[in-house]
């Protein structure tokens, strides 16, 4: 530090604050501090640091493994955003995959029981059961990408009924009134509130919701299941992710009803499966940026003042117009179980 205040005519209290982003110093010293210690070839010593603040400097990041299989990208692309908010910060991201096993027997992440981390971000909807553990770390912590009653873990999540919401009204502008929904309402919090934003919308332009028209998607593990059609079909679907979205293309396309000529459909995520659909998925698209950025700003915070609150911070995301919507048919096509099952 010396070296450094020597080189800038500066005192070393000014280096030592410039280096720890303390009070005291205008932005642009600081960078210029900075800037001048790289070029010398100094690092920070991340042990010494440590050491020195009783903080290990990692986050650890829990994702379910159900999210995570091959054909799962939207939390793995998360989780990208993270690490790289929390490098900026000085920090690093740690994953975990939450498996199956230790779900259900409750066993806490070993980065929490061998005090490798400083919090925990949890990525994706975990079990009622599960949540009443993390609560129960004595570490900052908080919920991305779902939300739960234990109003005490702050969250950050896509405005999913809002979206839904403008993504049904869109359906019901291009003249669709036969509309139904693709998701299974108790698997996550986002599906849930997808569904109220879908369900809002009906009611506001006095739709009936047809019970028949409530497909579901995944079983009670998450795992994918053949979406069962109503014989009766809708003009168009609410899916509450692309995959499905895709999924229910194929299936409808390979029963030969044309998408969007007969049948529009919508997803949600704008992930890989909206472009590789045919057609390319009209979708929301989720700031996954934003929420990145707003989850680690939040935790660091809460490191520096664990009695901060910020409750559920929602994030707006945006229609994607493309070519799975089309103005409804005059009618609903029928489909037969026989067809189903080819």
């Amino acid at each position: 530090m010396r070296d450094i205040a020597d080189r800038l005519g500066v005192s070393s209290v000014t280096v030592s604050k410039a280096l720890n982003d303390k009070e005291g110093v205008s932005g642009e010293l600081k960078e210029k501090i900075k800037q001048l210690a790289v070029q010398m070839g100094y690092r920070f010593n991340a042990t010494a640091r440590s050491m020195k603040e009783g903080l290990t400097h990692n986050i650890g990041v829990i994702i379910p493994e159900r999210f995570t299989g091959p054909t799962q990208s939207f939390y793995v692309r998360v989780f990208q955003r993270i690490t790289k908010h929390l490098e900026e910060q000085g920090y690093y991201g740690i994953l975990h995959i939450l498996n199956s096993e230790d779900e259900e027997e409750l066993s806490l992440p070993k980065l929490y029981s061998d005090s490798k981390v400083d919090g925990f971000i949890v990525l994706g909807q975990i079990s009622k059961e599960y949540i009443e553990l993390v609560q129960s770390m004595d570490v900052p912590k908080m919920f991305l990408d779902f939300y739960d009653e234990h109003s005490d873990i702050d969250s950050v999540v896509t405005d999913n009924f809002y979206a839904a919401y403008e993504m049904t009204n869109y359906l019901i502008q291009q003249g669709h009134r036969s509309i139904a929904y693709v998701g299974n309402l108790y698997s996550t919090s986002s599906i849930q509130d997808r569904f109220l934003g879908y369900y809002k919308s009906l009611l506001e332009h006095r739709m009936p919701m047809n019970p028949d028209w409530v497909l579901n998607d995944r079983d009670e593990r998450g795992t994918f299941i053949e979406i069962d059609l109503p014989e009766q079909l809708p003009t168009a679907f609410v899916c509450n992710c692309d995959q499905v979205a895709h999924l229910l293309v194929q299936k409808l396309t390979s029963l030969g009803i044309q998408v969007p000529a007969q049948c529009s459909v919508v997803g949600f995520d704008n992930d890989i499966y909206a472009m590789l659909s045919e057609p390319k998925l009209t979708t929301v698209e989720v700031d996954i940026e934003q929420m990145a950025r707003t989850a680690v700003q939040s935790m660091l915070k809460k490191m520096d003042d664990p009695s901060r609150s910020f409750g559920r911070v929602h994030v707006k995301g945006n229609i994607i117009y493309r070519e799975s919507v089309s103005p409804a048919s005059e009618a609903p096509s029928q489909v037969t179980k026989t067809m189903q099952k080819q």
